[in-house]
């Protein structure tokens, strides 16, 4: 099954990205399914490479490498959004690439499922 997140909270503050990357990591345990992560506003922040968390507590980027990490997964980010926030590309964490929202429809129609954190 093809799943697509899209999440646009910040990474830290609310637990809307964590558990929405906790649902991927679970769901990336099948290997039948594809998940696609997109992130967009305020979410994309959470791409950024380099973070340090205090001890205890949970790590987006970390959280991110999960996905990206698996062969069924993928990582997008809105373009639009990395340039509003002034997150260049050498600032991202490796496996998360700029993407745009053309890429965004293609990949909401081809999800068997889509949900929007």
């Amino acid at each position: 099954m093809k799943t697509l997140l899209i999440i646009n909270d910040p990474p830290y503050g609310t637990e809307r990205m964590y558990n929405a990357l906790r649902l991927a990591a679970t769901l990336l345990k099948d290997a039948a399914n594809h998940v696609s992560v997109f992130l967009m506003a305020d979410a994309v922040s959470g791409c950024k490479a380099g973070q340090k968390t205090p001890d205890g507590y949970y790590n987006v980027e970390r959280m991110l490498r999960r996905v990206t990490n698996n062969a069924q997964g993928e990582v997008l980010l809105c373009g639009t959004c990395l340039d509003a926030r002034g997150i260049k590309d050498e600032e991202v964490m490796p496996g998360a690439r700029r993407s745009t929202m053309d890429e965004l429809a293609v990949a909401t129609v081809a999800a068997n499922k889509v949900l929007v954190f």
